[in-house]
């Protein structure tokens, strides 16, 4: 009978212990989830500025390429990257988004890619990004 009980606390002990588990597991992923939201949330904010601004290639290009954009709206945009997703710095060696050159003349065509490090992540590991493409005409 002794035996029997203890043998039940165990078995009740691990489903315990597989719960606590899958509950840090579950607020990893959640925090994730999060994280990538934001992203796609500052990337889309980005979009719609270069939407309303003048969206010629070469406009486009000249305001919003991180490296040669000079518009106010870009630098704004970087620091809110900063302050909103963890382990991004404003390093040069570490862009917060990459508009990449626009295709042809006429094309329009912006690339752009966030990355972050999660807290907890060690500088071995990859970073986390978002990428995302749109044509502005």
């Amino acid at each position: 009978m002794l035996l029997e009980g203890l043998i039940a606390i165990l078995v009740f002990s691990l489903g315990i212990l597989a719960l606590v588990g899958m509950q840090g597991v579950a607020v990893k992923q959640v925090t994730d989830a999060k994280y990538r939201s934001d992203a796609s949330m500052l990337a889309n904010q980005l979009m719609g500025t270069m939407w309303v601004s003048n969206r010629t290639p070469a406009a486009l290009k000249a305001n919003f390429d991180t490296t040669s954009g000079t518009s106010t709206e870009l630098t704004n945009w970087k620091a809110a990257v900063v302050a909103t997703l963890p382990g991004v710095t404003a390093d040069e060696n570490q862009p917060t988004v990459n508009v990449t050159s626009l295709g042809g003349v006429n094309d329009g065509t912006v690339t752009m890619t966030i990355f972050w490090r999660a807290p907890g992540d060690d500088a071995s590991s990859p970073v986390h990004k978002y990428v995302t493409v749109a044509q502005i005409r």
